[in-house]
């Protein structure tokens, strides 16, 4: 069976290799592409960055540790951990880069921190410091603080769970902090 092409009535070797079933592949494989470039924290940036003059500006040092009043969130239902961003530490730069500052406690009370920056237009984020306990606690900055990809090997599954959580609305920051802090604390239907 020969298809038409394009409203063309010719038919030669290139339209019988197009039948209806393999059209019908060809849009479905389409449609799924579209689909994974368009998906927030997706695996693979298939989409070129539409700011590429975009430079980050220069992240302001982590602010003081605080565990009090933290903003819980789940990273994983399996996780022993429980995790949550310190509100009065998310900022969103000139750059589009929403910074925070999460904690992460078990139950004998062991705490670990870092101070991290998000890029949902990118679908990206980066450690810029780990808190030490010490003593004396203090905040040790990562000299060589890179931006890696949500979807990556070595992603920080807390940056995903906030950015899907309400950090991030596909590839924009979602308003302001008070408005992605609001988003947060929504209990969602389907925690992972």
């Amino acid at each position: 069976m020969n298809v038409r092409l394009l409203g063309s009535s010719r038919t030669g070797a290139f339209s019988r290799l197009i039948t209806p079933r393999r059209a019908h592949a060809l849009r479905r494989g389409l449609a799924a592409l579209l689909l994974a470039a368009a998906l927030p924290g997706g695996q693979a940036q298939l989409l070129t960055d539409p700011n590429r003059d975009w430079r980050e500006a220069d992240a302001p040092p982590p602010p003081a540790l605080r565990t009090d009043g933290l903003v819980p969130f789940v990273v994983s239902v399996h996780s022993q951990l429980r995790f949550g961003v310190d509100p009065a530490s998310v900022t969103l730069g000139p750059d589009g880069v929403i910074r925070y500052v999460i904690v992460a406690q078990s139950d004998s009370g062991t705490l670990n921190a870092w101070y991290e920056g998000l890029r949902c237009a990118t679908a990206q984020v980066k450690t810029y410091a780990h808190w030490n306990p010490g003593p004396p606690g203090e905040w040790r900055m990562n000299a060589n603080a890179a931006w890696r990809n949500l979807g990556g090997e070595f992603a920080s599954r807390p940056a995903v769970a906030l950015a899907r959580g309400g950090f991030c609305d596909g590839a924009t920051p979602n308003g302001r902090p008070a408005d992605m802090l609001r988003a947060l604390r929504q209990p969602k239907a389907f925690e992972r």
